[in-house]
């Protein structure tokens, strides 16, 4: 495998999902929440899937990112709360608990996760956005926590934009439910870029032929470390971090990398 990695079309998963749809496009696997006539609410049946999903286009061999983005004019509303009137504390600790470990997952995975976002992205929506390890957005997107209006505080999608956003932005977001544009989310770190909606997915590809053209172990790498010392103290975080530097520099791909650089030459990748 070299630098340079070609996107092209392969195999579509073998699982058969109701509520996404789903496709290896190369370098780029493809998660569609389909339920766009409810905004692309996430049932908890469309949770399992996502889960499911997400770990089946991880373990084909092609996959360097992985897209989630959402059918029709919205990307999530959040939680499908229609299916959470006058039930049990059993089934909503069902609920919350698979939310929990589809958001979790996304952090586990050793390709980075991409949210492609346009028309809105509230509560758990906004949830899967800043969980995410990257997010594009089309211009005009919104995005909100507005479970306080409704009597149910945004409590699980507080923890990822809390770390996305800082304290005092994510107070604002939980503590009045008003939304935030899309220039406003960029400012705030709760996305990455934001471009009109006709060049979302020219930008999207874009990120993904710059993840496909470094080495899927150093990328993975880095991502595990990120996520291992992000939370840790300095002291904490660096004596983790020189251990996975160290191991990285011992790797294949990291002595052919920087014997490439030093060379002149296009690396050969080997992912390991």
């Amino acid at each position: 495998m070299g630098s340079e990695y070609v996107l092209r079309m392969s195999s579509v998963p073998d699982t058969e999902y109701r509520n996404l749809v789903v496709r290896a496009d190369g370098a780029a696997a493809r998660i569609v929440l389909n339920r766009p006539e409810k905004r692309n609410a996430l049932s908890l049946e469309l949770m399992e899937e996502m889960t499911a999903a997400l770990r089946e286009v991880s373990a084909l061999e092609p996959t360097r990112a992985i897209v989630i983005e959402g059918a029709g004019p919205a990307f999530s509303a959040g939680h499908d709360l229609s299916e959470m009137i006058g039930e049990e504390r059993d089934f909503l600790d069902r609920l919350f608990d698979t939310c929990t470990v589809m958001m979790e997952t996304i952090h586990e995975l050793p390709q980075p996760v991409i949210a492609k976002v346009q028309g809105i992205a509230t509560a758990a929506g906004c949830q899967l956005v800043a969980a995410c390890d990257l997010a594009i957005a089309a211009q005009g997107t919104r995005f909100a926590t507005p479970g306080v209006k409704i009597g149910l505080f945004c409590s699980t999608p507080m923890v990822p934009v809390s770390r996305a956003v800082g304290r005092k932005r994510a107070m604002q977001l939980l503590l009045t439910g008003e939304p935030i544009d899309a220039v406003t989310a960029l400012d705030w770190g709760l996305v990455n870029r934001v471009v009109p909606l006709e060049q979302l997915e020219f930008a999207v590809l874009g990120l993904v032929q710059a993840i496909a053209r470094s080495s899927s172990y150093t990328v993975a790498t880095g991502k595990r470390a990120f996520y291992s010392q992000v939370d840790q103290t300095e002291q904490d975080a660096y004596e983790h971090c020189k251990l996975v530097m160290t191991n990285n520099a011992l790797a294949h791909d990291a002595q052919e990398g920087m014997a490439a650089f030093l060379q002149k030459r296009q690396a050969v990748w080997r992912g390991e």
